[in-house]
């Protein structure tokens, strides 16, 4: 099972670049931009752990990390983000239920190995998936980087998750409806054309760096497999 990380952060660009981190390095990744959004989402998610930064409207970051420690009694690594760097402050958050102390201006570096070390320490960091090959294709779960022919896809992500499930089981035949519901998570009511307009485009991309082989098969009457 994936590492999934919250990020708390009201600046979108600042959320968003967390985000890239972390995926980069194999999470997963929620996203909540208020204190409110982030107690929501609590309610149906567990994360491994949370980067919050302090700033928040309404609900302050403080506010949250008491709600989180006390109330839910979450027991998940919390790391503050924050412009503050004062040692009282850090001091004062760290007795509150923080395990960690980011400052910002961060580099992506010390936000990837702070969270390695939180995980390390709590026995939730994942193990290094290995990347799948299949004929011309390697694909890298970590970076969620696909290698064809040696040139690199960009690769929508309804692409890259159609393409892991391939890879994953290269044997299986999979229907619209098994995929559908497996990458949009929806329910398949038969007439969408969502899934076959993807693996077309993903057809084509992979067409354009590997010309001389077929990689998915349509199974008439069923559904997609690797060929």
């Amino acid at each position: 099972m994936q590492t999934k990380i919250m990020i708390v952060e009201d600046e979108t660009d600042i959320n968003r670049l967390l985000a890239r981190i972390l995926e980069a390095e194999g999470y997963g990744t929620i996203q909540a931009f208020s204190g409110t959004e982030a107690l929501l989402l609590l309610e149906r998610e567990e994360p491994n752990l949370i980067l919050l930064d302090l700033m928040l409207p309404g609900l302050t970051g403080e506010e949250l990390l008491t709600h989180i420690r006390e109330k839910k009694r979450l027991s998940a690594p919390i790391l503050v983000l924050s412009a503050k760097s004062a040692l009282n402050d850090k001091v004062a958050l760290l007795k509150s239920g923080a395990d960690d102390y980011i400052t910002k201006p961060f580099e992506p570096e010390e936000v990837a190995a702070r969270v390695q070390a939180a995980l390390r320490r709590t026995g939730s960091l994942p193990r290094r998936q290995l990347p799948f090959s299949y004929k011309n294709i390697m694909l890298y779960p970590e970076s969620r980087k696909v290698i064809v022919n040696g040139l690199e896809l960009s690769l929508t992500s309804h692409e890259y998750e159609l393409l892991l499930l391939f890879l994953q089981s290269p044997e299986k035949v999979f229907s619209r409806e098994s995929l559908y519901e497996q990458v949009w998570k929806n329910g398949y009511y038969g007439e969408n054309n969502t899934v076959n307009v993807h693996v077309s485009n993903l057809r084509r991309k992979m067409k354009e760096a590997d010309a001389s082989e077929e990689y998915i098969q349509t199974v008439y009457g069923i559904g997609f497999k690797l060929k």
